[in-house]
């Protein structure tokens, strides 16, 4: 997997002072995203062992309420496995801290996939420039959800974050 940053002491991306992972791969190409830097796969650098333990620095402080992923597309295919892995890895150590991950992805598209059950937060679906909605906590434009993921994964609704 790659990367091109990660920010600390984040307030956008999700409740609370954040850390966010922002990974490289995107293949919704939506019109007016303001990453388009990070559609690329090959972009930005390798996620490697100083990158993880500079998340983890930020995750062992107490004010911080846990990790946001973004980019990109964390579920881009090429990436989905070393998110699992990471996520994996942040709940055993962190089990206190929440997590949240962005994708261009709809929530019916990928409640299924295997690294749903460790997140607390899934924001869904492709930045839409004409429905785009600034007064939105947490999101881009209109047709976007914020989802609470473990009151939505019986499958019976899909149950909207705050």
């Amino acid at each position: 997997m790659r990367y091109h940053d990660i920010t600390k002491d984040d307030m956008l991306n999700g409740e609370g002072l954040r850390v966010v992972l922002w990974v490289s791969g995107c293949s919704h190409n939506c019109k007016g995203c303001q990453n388009p830097v990070t559609w690329d796969p090959k972009g930005g650098v390798l996620f490697d062992r100083a990158a993880k333990a500079e998340i983890f620095d930020q995750l062992d402080k107490d004010y911080i309420s846990g990790i946001t992923y973004s980019g990109g597309d964390p579920l881009f295919l090429a990436n989905r496995e070393e998110i699992l892995a990471l996520t994996k890895e942040i709940k055993e150590k962190y089990p206190n801290k929440n997590i949240w991950l962005y994708t261009g992805y709809n929530w019916e598209e990928v409640k299924d996939e295997p690294v749903i059950p460790y997140l607390d937060v899934l924001v869904d679906g492709k930045y839409i420039e004409k429905e785009r909605d600034v007064s939105l906590p947490w999101r881009g434009s209109r047709n976007q959800r914020v989802i609470d993921v473990p009151k939505s994964r019986d499958g019976s609704k899909t149950i909207l974050y705050a």
